[in-house]
């Protein structure tokens, strides 16, 4: 059993859905509405630990009734919450998801209390960190908070994934440093390399410039098509598993947090790992909201 810590952000989801995404200016009706539980930590975390990975959490929420309620589901998963901070004066963090009929979404995101929270924080976590197997960042919380993170994993040789959504082409070099995977979607890895990241061929010079930024492994997720990776000399798209997409949402946090549940810390194995989570997100696409939809270790068996 893999121990995992996710380092990032927890949200209430407030989920759409509609026949066809709205155009500007225009008003249309929606087919249902509800909330659920999200935020691309929190959903990682609900990944691994359905996967049955010792998880562990860090990040914040407000003090407030949807914080109360995301702790709450977060330890009905048996992740230990113990160092999520709850913050006076914040609202808890919140997405906006609308689905339509082809399964894509279009989501807003509030950050609230995630980003409210940073190094100092992250610190008093050090020993989840430093006793974990991987640690899991992405870009919803303040990235002060994960460079802290990654730097007192790389100390304790803990391996550290970076999963740098949303997009941004300025990543600072400090974390770069200290991250060994990088998990990007095509278009993440455009905005950060510059390369327009379409078939294998783009993808594995998107890989080698991730490379030369001092990242050792590279995993860039295609959606339908699969996961390309590159390390240590090889690399190869794993292709997905065809099933009909009715909502997207949350299923590269389910390929993520599934794959830090079976990945051995050599990498030894990480064409496995990529293939049982591509499994996972097949799952993760046929039904709809974010953590709701996120399947158990023997569905994915």
């Amino acid at each position: 059993m893999n121990k995992v810590t996710i380092v990032g952000s927890i949200n209430l989801d407030t989920n759409l859905r509609v026949q066809r995404m709205v155009k500007p200016g225009e008003t249309i009706h929606g087919k249902e509405h509800y909330t659920a539980a999200g935020g691309k930590g929190a959903n990682q975390a609900v990944a691994a630990a359905r996967a049955e990975s010792d998880t562990r959490f860090i990040g914040a929420v407000g003090n407030d009734a949807a914080g109360e309620e995301m702790l709450d589901l977060l330890k009905e998963e048996n992740i230990d919450v113990s160092k999520v901070e709850i913050i006076e004066n914040e609202a808890t963090g919140q997405s906006f998801i609308t689905i339509d009929d082809n399964g894509e979404n279009a989501i807003t995101f509030f950050a609230g209390a995630n980003y409210a929270f940073g190094p100092e924080e992250v610190a008093k976590g050090s020993t989840l960190i430093e006793t974990s197997d991987f640690v899991i960042a992405q870009l919803e919380t303040p990235i002060e908070a994960t460079i802290k993170a990654f730097e007192i994993a790389r100390k304790a040789n803990v391996k550290t994934i970076l999963n740098p959504a949303p997009g941004e082409s300025d990543l600072p070099q400090e974390l770069l440093q200290v991250t060994d995977i990088i998990v990007p979607n095509e278009t993440e890895a455009e905005t950060i390399t510059g390369i327009h990241v379409k078939d294998e061929t783009s993808a594995k010079e998107a890989a080698e410039k991730f490379h030369e930024l001092g990242i050792e492994v590279v995993i860039i997720t295609f959606g339908a098509q699969g996961a390309f990776y590159d390390y240590n000399g090889y690399n190869e798209l794993v292709p997905a598993f065809k099933e009909k997409a009715v909502d997207t949402t949350a299923a590269g946090d389910t390929f993520i947090g599934t794959m830090s549940s079976v990945l051995k810390t050599d990498f030894s194995n990480l064409k496995e790992a990529i293939l049982y989570s591509n499994k996972a997100s097949s799952l993760t696409i046929q039904r709809f909201g974010a953590q709701p939809s996120i399947p158990f270790k023997n569905e994915i068996k």
